[in-house]
């Protein structure tokens, strides 16, 4: 995959504004491209070879230019003015380091546009841990409640639905495009800050190649224009022509006019995937990690002729169907069809090259794809069904409250990188480095499973001396190996022993007597005013298993 630095992905940042956010609205247009008329040179060349030659590189620019589409400023505007709207966030996020308490609210705008089917596309990161979302169209001083119906955080893309008809009235919608090539320009329209109405720059294509999604940690294609991309201008469209090109999402900060749109492709593929099955689908992956093959030498290693490209497996998700189908070291040569090469790139409309994990994405969920590959000096096909896969640490919890357990005041939680985030920007550096480390780095072994630590002790005399424990993770529970944060809590709820033993990292132990610990436990909780000694979900686990007990 392709891989972005810690350095880079610091400085790319979400464009909504943090104080509100905005949306943008759209509608179909006609629009006619003007003839684009070559124009050669008149003098007599009296070397017919190099009049050739400049008359066939004449041709070739005129080819390539009469492909682009021209986009003018006014016509963005005009199509902008009867489509847009603001769009106003209240959300509260969870404390990761206090599970069971919300930081206080905030609000935010973004931009976003109208599709086919009365729904509003705009940025995941714009409605993120929404609490109530309000839109407000072009030149009314109406807010309009809005629902969110669908959310892909990895892609950064969000669908909202208006209820009210009145708000449709006069509202149109905006069509789908393709994908812009080199230089061709596109008209970006939103609310960035600074004021409150609309706002329309213009800028050229740079470059169009996979990049690191910041709000869902992701790596997907993604379209760098040099237009101003600011906050607010998040979820507004990129328009070309008379049509979409791409949503704007982030920038790059410290950089001048460095802006991305997220691609039609992957709009398509989040609004597909939604319109099939009525939810979030996400995007697939393989659940390998490949290494380029551009050594000579390696290459020789692995018996790859002259005429072979490929890249070298070297690890492989074991809940992924390619677990049990390909093999460390093998060589995949092929994805269904199209030839990979040595820096694991294949090729992309005219000259242009992207990793391979492009069309890996752009699989729907439980498609299968033809892989060949290169073992032990001989080619083999495989058919692999694909499917998103979740890593063992979670990168993202938007929409959802955090899990916890307390028991004796000690805290225990799954490990996911918003917890790691709560040690501030420089968390890669200021974070417990272990658990920094397994968090961007191991593998699930099995479906379920979870890093469970115990994140905190709530001193109290029942578990005095073990404070200085924080930060471990348990690894078992009188002697079982624990799975996951609700096997955890079953394992400690239902014992029996007069004592309970906890294994952590570093051969820690834990050891409370049982019945004290358990009386401890409410004493706790009143002092630290917690609601409840475990999080809704393992609290709605707990009453099942009591109610079934009880039949």
């Amino acid at each position: 995959m392709l891989s972005c630095s810690i350095r880079t992905f610091r400085r790319l940042k979400c464009c909504c504004n943090k104080r509100w956010s905005s949306l943008f609205l759209a509608k179909g247009y006609c629009f006619s491209k003007p003839k684009v008329v070559p124009s050669f040179c008149n003098t007599d060349i009296k070397f017919s070879r190099f009049y050739v030659g400049e008359r066939q590189s004449s041709l070739r620019q005129w080819r390539r230019r009469s492909l682009y589409t021209v986009t003018d400023t006014y016509e963005a505007i005009e199509l902008a003015l009867d489509s847009v709207v603001k769009i106003f966030t209240v959300s509260s996020s969870p404390n990761y380091f206090l599970p069971w308490q919300n930081k206080s609210q905030r609000e935010t705008m973004g931009s976003g546009f109208v599709i086919p089917g009365k729904k509003i596309l705009t940025n995941a990161h714009v409605v993120a841990d929404h609490t109530f979302v309000l839109v407000r169209k072009h030149g009314s001083p109406t807010k309009y409640r809005a629902e969110v119906q669908a959310v892909g955080h990895e892609c950064d893309l969000a669908i909202l639905v208006v209820e009210s008809p009145e708000f449709w009235e006069g509202m149109n919608f905006l069509e789908l495009g393709d994908i812009p090539f080199l230089q061709e320009a596109v008209a970006v329209v939103g609310y960035p800050q600074g004021g409150d109405n609309i706002s329309v720059t213009k800028g050229v294509v740079s470059r169009v190649e996979p990049t690191q999604y910041v709000h869902g940690a992701t790596q997907l294609m993604a379209i760098q224009i040099d237009a101003a991309i600011n906050p607010g201008n998040s979820g507004g469209p990129a328009i070309m022509g008379n049509k979409v090109a791409g949503v704007a999402f982030q920038n790059l900060s410290g950089a001048e006019n460095i802006g991305y749109i997220i691609p039609v492709p992957v709009i398509k593929h989040f609004i597909a995937g939604i319109e099939e099955s009525g939810k979030y689908m996400g995007f697939c992956s393989m659940g390998l990690s490949c290494q380029p093959t551009e050594n000579v030498q390696l290459r020789n290693h692995f018996k790859m002729q002259p005429h072979m490209t490929g890249v070298l497996v070297s690890k492989i998700n074991p809940l992924s169907d390619a677990y049990g189908v390909l093999k460390k070291d093998d060589i995949i040569l092929e994805f269904d069809g199209v030839p990979i090469a040595n820096d694991g790139t294949v090729p992309f409309r005219n000259r242009e090259r992207i990793t391979f994990d492009h069309l890996v994405s752009m699989k729907k969920p439980n498609e299968t794809a033809l892989v060949k590959v290169l073992r032990n000096g001989g080619e083999h096909a495989f058919t692999i069904t694909l499917q998103p896969l979740q890593p063992l640490v979670p990168v993202h919890q938007f929409d959802k409250l955090p899990s916890y357990y307390i028991f004796a005041g000690l805290v225990f939680v799954p490990l996911t990188q918003p917890y790691l985030h709560e040690y501030g920007e420089d968390w890669y550096n200021t974070s417990p480095r272990r658990l920094c480390e397994r968090a961007l780095r191991e593998l699930p072994k099995r479906a379920g499973e979870q890093l469970v630590i115990l994140s905190q002790v709530l001193m109290d005399d029942i578990n005095a001396g073990y404070e200085r424990l924080a930060e471990l993770q348990v690894k078992k529970v009188n002697g079982i190996e624990m799975k996951n944060l609700k096997h955890l809590c079953q394992l400690v709820e239902n014992c029996s022993r007069e004592s309970l033993r906890i294994d952590l990292d570093d051969d820690r132990v834990v050891a409370l007597n049982y019945e004290l610990a358990r009386i401890a436990t409410s004493r706790i909780l009143e002092r630290h005013r917690i609601p409840s000694r475990m999080s809704v979900d393992l609290l709605s686990e707990q009453n099942s298993l009591l109610m079934d007990s009880a039949k």
